[in-house]
């Protein structure tokens, strides 16, 4: 069985990774700006990259899945924080989510 090791090895070999730690002590490997972030669903996959296609776009890479890319660097702060919120809202346990939306104005 892989271990974590078995990961770290090869991804850090590659040009321009960065090994930092991410949400909840997880490991995360990054090379450039960019995010990936989940969405609702297709129709939100295809209207972000329409409304702003400086900021998000999306690859063959990600056909059939509900996410979209997003340009760190072009993004701002506020819209930063509503799809990193948005994208976790995709991923939460859903008892998660409604407590979090309860805990939120207009929830």
């Amino acid at each position: 069985m892989a271990t974590w090791d078995d990961v770290r090895r090869p991804a850090t070999a590659l040009p321009d990774v960065t090994e930092r730690p991410s949400h909840g002590g997880l490991t995360a490997w990054r090379v450039g700006d960019w995010l990936g972030a989940s969405v609702p669903d297709p129709g939100v996959k295809e209207a972000l990259p329409a409304d702003d296609p400086d900021v998000c776009f999306t690859t063959p890479h990600f056909d059939g899945y509900a996410a979209v890319l997003v340009r760190l660097d072009r993004i701002g702060e506020g819209e930063r924080a509503e799809l990193e919120t948005e994208a976790w809202l995709c991923k939460a346990p859903k008892r998660v989510a409604e407590q979090f939306g309860e805990g939120r104005p207009g929830g």
